[in-house]
């Protein structure tokens, strides 16, 4: 009744200008149609594209040989006593020729325990390099990859432990045409943030078929590779797994996917640290994809081109296109009275009924369903989008990093 008294009211007040009514449905369903195709094509469309494209060629897989390169594990540490002695003892039972495997950590300036711990495992063939000045993650990888001598430079975080043939299948994977190869993050089953497990799993099924399509359009921080004679150093407040990626690309070289090289990860400890986390990595990708506007266009590389749109800038702006679907959808409700708009508008509420009680449950710390906690996570996931975009276009970057509170309850 409410509904209809909005609409009687509404179309009173234009019927003395119907070509305004009729200009203002025409832009209402033209803002619906665009917002709604952009969020169906990044999460939907784009990675079935991808499967179709696919099934007709073949995977350029490289041949497992055996040869053994030398390697630089590089692990990036801050403040990480809690974890560190762990990721170590782990690195040292890789199954990779001890002779070829250089484990370096470098400490961005720590001041807590990770030094000293580290240290005690110089012995063991495990090196430290201790970086004054807080300079962040990228340029701490710039600087250790120019000491390091090693053939193919792995890098690493602090809280990510690798199954032992994660060395042996990211090496795998290299060929002459290769300069780059992404590993598989994993998260364990005793997360916090189902959310979060639950989109790497998709992410993880993407980059499956990215890689045989014709290259990742990023890397994952915790586990990839790179050649050595590769490596393109990056600026300091660049996020490097992403920006690595597109240099190698841009270099005329491809990124791959080895889903058997596994490392393992907590989630977040809790959705707010996961939102700070995605508030981060946003902001500093939209200030990462300004240096590489060149890939973005089709006559560079089309493949490529529709891979960054569909998978990146589309992702990223998907929370402008959910904004506009929901109020294009309500003002064509109110202008247009036809089922087909009302049963989805219906569908979105319901939605975001949903996210409502997923987030009510972790407002509270009550157990909640994968029903609610989807939807939430989703949401909140698209808030930390917006937020890195709002970032962005304040001239906000972030260039350091801090080690999450990981300890469990």
């Amino acid at each position: 009744m409410v509904l209809a008294a909005v609409r009687s009211i509404l179309l009173q007040g234009v019927r003395e200008w119907r070509g305004l009514a009729v200009i203002l449905e025409v832009v209402l369903i033209v803002m619906f149609l665009l917002s709604g195709f952009a969020l169906v094509h990044t999460y939907f469309l784009y990675p079935i594209t991808l499967q179709l494209w696919t099934r007709f060629v073949s995977d350029r897989r490289a041949l497992t040989s055996g040869d053994r390169p030398s390697v630089a594990l590089i692990i990036a540490a801050y403040n990480e006593e809690e974890v560190i002695a762990e990721k170590i003892e782990n690195s040292l039972q890789l199954e990779y020729p001890k002779n070829e495997l250089n484990i370096v950590v470098f400490s961005d300036a720590s001041d807590d325990r990770t030094d000293e711990i580290v240290e005690g495992y110089e012995d063991e063939g495990v090196s430290l390099v201790r970086i004054e000045g807080r300079v962040g993650k990228t340029e701490c990888q710039n600087r250790v990859a120019d000491l390091v001598d090693e053939e193919i430079l792995v890098f690493s975080d602090a809280n990510s432990m690798y199954e032992p043939d994660a060395i042996s299948e990211l090496v795998s994977r290299f060929t002459s045409e290769v300069g780059c190869v992404v590993g598989e993050l994993q998260y364990q089953k005793s997360s916090d943030v189902e959310g979060e497990s639950v989109y790497w799993r998709y992410e993880s099924w993407i980059k499956r078929l990215e890689s045989r399509f014709y290259s990742l359009v990023t890397g994952n921080g915790s586990i990839y590779a790179v050649k050595a004679d590769s490596y393109v150093p990056q600026p300091a407040d660049a996020i490097s797994d992403f920006t690595e990626p597109l240099s190698i690309v841009r270099n005329g070289g491809r990124v791959v996917y080895a889903p058997g090289a596994v490392a393992w990860e907590e989630t977040e400890s809790s959705t707010a640290d996961e939102l700070q986390r995605r508030v981060r990595i946003v902001t500093r990708s939209w200030n990462s994809i300004v240096r590489f506007r060149d890939l973005l266009s089709p006559f560079r590389n089309t493949r490529f081109a529709y891979q960054l749109w569909s998978h990146k800038v589309i992702r990223w702006l998907s929370p402008m296109f959910l904004f506009g679907v929901l109020v294009a959808n309500i003002g064509l409700v109110l202008l247009a009275p036809f089922a087909v708009f009302e049963v989805m508008l219906a569908g979105q509420l319901l939605f975001y009924l949903f996210a409502t009680a997923g987030w009510a449950a972790d407002r509270f710390g009550i157990e909640d369903s994968i029903a609610t906690h989807v939807p939430f996570y989703f949401l909140q996931a698209n808030y930390g989008l917006f937020l890195g975009f709002v970032d962005f276009i304040r001239g906000n970057n972030i260039v350091t990093w801090e080690t999450s509170d990981r300890a469990k309850e």
